[in-house]
């Protein structure tokens, strides 16, 4: 790969940009000063120095966000603010996306990447993905909730669910449970609960496959997943 390139695609800027830098006499690619744009380098090899600081290469990136509300899933949106306009410019440049969406008034957790093809692996509808959400639920959630949920409940369309868990926490006027579904049909909580003749009023997605929301993140935080993270996520069946 051309050191310009490489440079570029590691968020040194434009070719153009890069190529002025170059000239400054700040890269270095194993311990020799590098002006010549057309230089290729190993990106997973050589060692490229900006400034004396090593310069990883990365093809992908992956983020888990502790969504808020009022922000929507998308990379972009002429009305709202999207889940791309909270990153950095660091973490922009690699153009990540939602895998998945969470709709507008909904936090928790959410993965972003640029990794399409495990984001459409944990998107699959034949890879029955755990998908956890704790809710608040206007109405008294009852065990015959719990057991219609376990066997699919038809929603408004007439689409009828695959086998979601219920775990009721607190029953009251305004009940507190966890569900897991393993699909990810459009307001999918929300209707199920209308199913049975109930009302989410607040929504939060705890946990996506093996990774659960990471508790030190405030809404609107991000960070990157460990080595470990990605493997997990890349591993499961």
């Amino acid at each position: 790969m051309r050191i310009d390139k490489f440079l570029s695609n590691m968020g040194y800027g434009s070719r153009k940009e890069v190529k002025i830098l170059l000239k400054t006499k700040a890269v270095e690619v194993n311990g020799e000063v590098v002006r010549d744009p057309k230089v290729h380098v190993d990106e997973h090899a050589d060692i490229v120095l900006v400034g004396g600081e090593a310069v990883a290469y990365t093809e992908f990136i992956y983020l888990l966000m502790n969504k808020p509300q009022d922000v929507i899933s998308a990379t972009e949106d002429k009305y709202d603010q999207t889940v791309i306009d909270l990153l950095d410019e660091q973490e922009r440049h690699f153009e990540p996306f939602p895998v998945g969406r969470l709709d507008k008034d909904t936090e928790g957790f959410l993965l972003l990447t640029n990794d399409g093809k495990l984001a459409h692996e944990l998107l699959s509808p034949k890879k029955h993905v755990d998908k956890t959400y704790y809710a608040l639920i206007e109405g008294l959630v009852t065990e015959e909730d719990g057991k219609a949920f376990e066997k699919g409940v038809e929603l408004d369309d007439g689409y009828v669910t695959k086998p979601a868990i219920l775990n009721i926490l607190e029953s009251g006027p305004v009940s507190k449970i966890e569900l897991t579904i393993t699909e990810g049909k459009f307001h999918q909580v929300k209707r199920m609960f209308e199913s049975v003749g109930k009302r989410v009023v607040y929504l939060k997605r705890l946990s996506m496959g093996p990774l659960s929301l990471d508790p030190e993140l405030g809404l609107g935080e991000y960070r990157h997943l460990t080595e470990e993270e990605v493997t997990s996520l890349k591993q499961r069946k």
